[in-house]
Parts: structure tokens; sequence; C-alpha cells
């Protein structure tokens, strides 16, 4: 499999700063996406931090273990850098007052040919559009998601709820966090967004999912997503992360050759 993949980020029309970081390793094909939170600057650094810890460290633990590492030791290797990061923000946020508090949401995947080990912790999301079918395939950790689950309100209440992004994980509050692992199979076809919820507050799935099956190149529908964003009120920082996952064609050219086709 071979994976194309694309970032955008945009601060939106209320902000003055970005508090969102994005970033990718295309050699080990590794993506992350965070959005701080805390006073001052304190989310940048927050967000900032999670995303160069995790491409460094993780990027190098992938590059040596080799892109044929079993599926349980990259799980376990994602757990183990995630909590190195949460303790690096959480000790940066205990040694200056000035970003005390402060944290972060986390989408964390590493594609390996036909699997996407997915990692998050709040509710900074991973969808999946494969053929006509839209999924979002992570689940936020919030207080409205609780509450759905609870039978206390609907998710169409939901969608106008005053406690949006009001979070019950985040990277570097605490000094342990738990990041939820899951492992997804890939098909040649399926297109990954990660975002943030400047992104997904802002642009009801059906309006995502139509900008994704539209016409246009990644990098196009990345920003047609900011611009659906900002157009729907642009109220936070918006990040996009595309992953597209297509056939390796020089493969499937040989194997045609080795069965006479």
């Amino acid at each position: 499999m071979i994976y194309e993949i694309c970032t955008h980020t945009d601060p939106g029309l209320t902000r003055d700063n970005n508090e969102d970081a994005v970033a990718f390793d295309a050699a080990t094909r590794l993506c992350i996406l965070a959005d701080g939170m805390g006073g001052y600057n304190a989310g940048e650094i927050a967000s900032g931090m999670a995303a160069a810890f995790i491409k460094s460290e993780m990027g190098r633990w992938l590059s040596q273990a080799g892109r044929h590492a079993n599926a349980k030791e990259v799980r376990r290797a994602l757990e183990i850098c995630v909590e190195n990061a949460n303790h690096s923000i959480f000790n940066a946020a205990n040694s200056n007052p000035q970003y005390t508090g402060m944290g972060t949401t986390l989408v964390v995947g590493v594609f390996q040919d036909g699997r996407l080990m997915l990692g998050h912790i709040g509710d900074s999301r991973c969808y999946r559009l494969r053929g006509q079918e839209f999924q979002q395939i992570t689940k936020d950790h919030s207080l409205l998601q609780e509450q759905i689950d609870a039978g206390l309100i609907t998710p169409e209440q939901a969608l106008t709820s005053l406690n949006k992004n009001l979070v019950t994980r985040a990277l570097g509050v605490e000094d342990t966090v738990l990041v939820e692992v899951n492992e997804h199979r890939v098909e040649a076809g399926d297109l990954y967004l990660m975002c943030s919820d400047g992104l997904s507050d802002m642009v009801s799935d059906a309006g995502i999912s139509a900008v994704l099956a539209g016409a246009g190149t990644l990098e196009q529908k990345a920003k047609q997503l900011i611009v659906a964003a900002n157009e729907g009120g642009g109220r936070d920082n918006i990040s996009v992360l595309l992953a597209y996952a297509k056939e390796d064609s020089a493969k499937r050219g040989l194997l045609s050759r080795m069965l006479g086709k």
C-alpha cells in the first residue's frame, strides 16, 4: 500500500494565534494532530511539544523496528511514546507558572501497508471515507459524548450543546493519561481525515463527506475543508490531515506478470 499525506492548518477567524499542531513523517507513515489548551500561549506550547516529541521518538522507533513490526509491538511503542510525551508536557507545565494547566488533545496514527494503528486522547477526531461510507472512527473523550452514551441527550441535541469543548481526557494535564488505541484494516481507496474540533464543530459530517468525496487533489480537498470551516464561523483554529491509501502499482504489475495476466 502507498500513502499520500497532506496537512493544512489555519487560525480561523476569531483567534489571534494557532494552538493546533499537525505533523507527519512520510518515511514511517506516522501522522500526528494536536489541539492545545491553556492560558497565554500555553496551548500552543503543549500541542507543539506533543507533535514534536511523538514525531521524533515514535518516528525513530519505527525507523529502527522496520515497517514490518507486528501490531502488538506498534501498539505498545505508541502507548509508551504517548506516556513519555505526557510526562514531558506535565513537567513543563509544573516548572513554569505561565504554563500551569496546559494540555492538548491528540490523534496519532501509524499506517503500515494494510493496517492503521490509531491512538487518540480528547475530542480531535479521525474519519474514514471508504467508497460511499463516511464514518468517524474515533470516539470523543468529552462530557458531551458521555451524556450521549448515558442517554441524557441525543446526538441531534449535542449539535447545539454549550458543552462541546469540555474534554474528559487531555495530554499533559495529569501525571498519567490513558490513550485509546485501536487497530483498523486499510483498503485501497480509503481516505482518512484527522482534524481538530475547529473543523468538526463548524462543518457537519455530511459537509465534510461531500468535500472528501468530491473532485480535486488531496491538497485541494484540505484547503476546501479549511474554507468550509471558516465559512461556518471559523470560531476556532482549524487543522486537517488527509491520508489516502492506494495500491502499489509496481507490485500489482509484478503480480499480474507472475499470473500471466
